[in-house]
């Protein structure tokens, strides 16, 4: 009786070095505005309580989760850059996409700045009097998105006035606050902070801004790590009508508005 004993408990620990993974367990790789706006604090919670599964966030980046999404380190994201998004998913890295819900990228600044009436109107304002703005400067959905809009308007933003912060959404609307610059934020997270923050929006909902979020499957057969069950679970489950009204609520108790708009299926 030891002696088989003994043989299942080599056994199981084989299959645990092996395998490397708790099954009611997933690792998620989703962006710092999710994070930062309370969403993931509203929602995993209940994932946990409707499906038993426990969830590991790493909020990043997007260009950070899509990376862990190629190398196998995550079993499913929640990102923010569609072109990005859509060249992972052709070269193979992803199993399902689905888009779930959308909200609006805005240009916050100092109180007693500029009056601006448009992306361009402001981006020219910032560039040619060389005011402070501050950039995430981390490959994330809202880098990208500020990148795309200097270019779409032929500015090539450099100098001491622009500031790279290196950091998540929160970290660089407070980089902004305390240097009085501009920057790009999702208006989630800036609604979240708005109370300790002298910075208000100065262009808001545009058709330019539209700021996507997708839920991302990773491949499996990466390696004996991902949790294709629990990824599966996930998306099904923040995918269902009844979480996208759950979305559909959060933040119209603190801010009279929803943070995130979901998408029409």
């Amino acid at each position: 009786m030891k002696k088989v004993l003994l043989v299942l408990l080599v056994v199981l620990s084989l299959s645990v070095s092996v395998f490397g993974k708790d099954n009611k367990k997933i690792v998620l790789a989703t962006t710092t505005s999710v994070r930062d706006s309370g969403l993931m604090d509203y929602l995993l919670p209940m994932f946990k309580e409707d499906t038993g599964y426990s969830v590991d966030m790493i909020a990043v980046g997007t260009g950070k989760a899509l990376q862990m999404g190629r190398d196998g380190e995550a079993d499913v994201l929640l990102v923010h850059a569609k072109a990005s998004e859509l060249e992972f998913m052709s070269a193979g890295h992803g199993i399902d996409r689905k888009e779930l819900f959308h909200n609006y990228f805005v240009i916050v600044g100092p109180k007693n700045g500029i009056e601006t009436k448009s992306v361009k109107n402001a981006l020219t304002k910032i560039n040619k009097d060389h005011l402070k703005f501050a950039s995430r400067g981390d490959n994330s959905g809202t880098n990208k998105k500020e990148l795309q809009l200097w270019s779409e308007n032929n500015i090539a933003p450099k100098g001491e006035w622009y500031i790279v912060s290196g950091s998540g959404m929160a970290a660089t609307l407070r980089v902004a606050d305390e240097m009085g610059a501009y920057t790009l934020t999702d208006i989630a997270t800036y609604l979240n902070l708005k109370d300790t923050l002298d910075l208000e929006i100065k262009v808001g909902e545009d058709s330019s801004l539209l700021n996507q979020y997708s839920v991302i499957t990773i491949d499996p057969s990466k390696n004996n790590y991902i949790n294709g069950d629990g990824a599966n679970a996930f998306m099904n489950w923040i995918a269902s009508d009844r979480v996208e009204k759950k979305v559909g609520e959060f933040g119209k108790d603190r801010f009279g508005m929803s943070l995130f708009v979901p998408d029409k299926k």
